[in-house]
């Protein structure tokens, strides 16, 4: 049976855990989003205000219905203000030992009775469960980006998830609107498993020489009817990220399907990780993205 969930806790407000607040206080929940310091909270709820306020413009909300959601957040730099919250979802950076230290402080301050998330694309939820001093409350909910738009929350379940606490998670996706997705926990899931190598062979192919970077893209858009071709995606996902996926399968897998190709290796190196750097497969400096003569 399903725990009743009314407040929510997001850490971290950026790429992902500014959208995932947004879309937990439309769906009506209390919220409180933390951040490690003041600027960058600002920056987060920031990102929020701007959301709503384009789909006021839009059309897509009242400004009675923005305010309301925008008053169901909270901001702070502070881990007790989240003492109280039903569910905590972390939205941090993609590091172990970082989210590792996060529950162990956490586990101290939020009521025991809490269901703990995390939106890991690709880590174990188990390494993140077992250090958390209540592993049988504890799941991953694996939003998409952005969340606000994407459809899909992967429901992460490990082997010490309760079916309370799974229950739980998947009421709470279902409730957001979401469609939610039950999987196991295993390395990728199951869209990252499927999505990673696909990508990485696009890239494998623009080094064979198959087709330039355009032409890759707008072969698998008008040929398997996909909105974006797979080097923008990879762009768009963020080459570092993609890079650290990719490292977490190789290590479970140990397949070459996995491995960082040479081009990736050689673009984080140079510092371009996509749309968010201004650099990927793409020029984003200009008006429209343009092929990224340096590869």
């Amino acid at each position: 049976m399903a725990q009743q969930i009314e407040k929510v806790g997001v850490l971290g407000a950026g790429l992902m855990g500014h959208g995932i607040a947004q879309v937990a206080a439309q769906a009506g929940y209390q919220v409180v989003v933390r951040e490690v310091d003041e600027a960058a909270l600002k920056r987060g709820i920031g990102r929020i205000e701007k959301q709503l306020a384009r789909a006021v413009e839009k059309g897509k909300s009242t400004q009675e219905e923005a305010d309301a959601v925008r008053g169901r957040i909270q901001g702070t730099i502070d881990y007790r203000d989240l003492a109280d919250c039903d569910l905590v979802i972390e939205a941090i950076t993609e590091s172990l030992q970082a989210k590792l230290e996060m529950w162990k402080e956490l586990n101290e301050i939020i009521k025991p009775e809490a269901v703990f998330a995390t939106n890991t694309s690709s880590l174990a939820v188990i390494d993140q469960a077992a250090v958390s001093g209540r592993p049988s409350r504890f799941v991953g909910l694996h939003y998409f980006n952005p969340a606000q738009v994407m459809k899909l929350v992967e429901v992460v379940r490990c082997v010490t998830t309760s079916d309370e606490a799974f229950a739980t998670a998947m009421e709470f996706a279902r409730s957001e609107g979401k469609l939610a997705i039950p999987t196991k926990d295993k390395a990728g899931f199951i869209v990252n498993r499927l999505l990673v190598p696909y990508l990485l062979d696009a890239v494998r192919a623009y080094e064979e020489g198959v087709g330039s970077v355009g032409e890759i893209d707008e072969a698998m858009k008008a040929g398997a009817g996909h909105p974006m071709g797979p080097l923008t995606l990879a762009d768009f996902v963020g080459l570092d990220t993609l890079g650290s996926i990719c490292d977490v399968m190789f290590d479970e897998f140990r397949e070459r399907r996995f491995a960082r190709p040479p081009t990736l290796r050689k673009m984080l190196s140079a510092g371009w990780f996509g749309r968010k750097s201004g650099m990927g497969f793409y020029d984003y400096s200009g008006e429209t993205p343009t092929e990224n003569p340096g590869i």
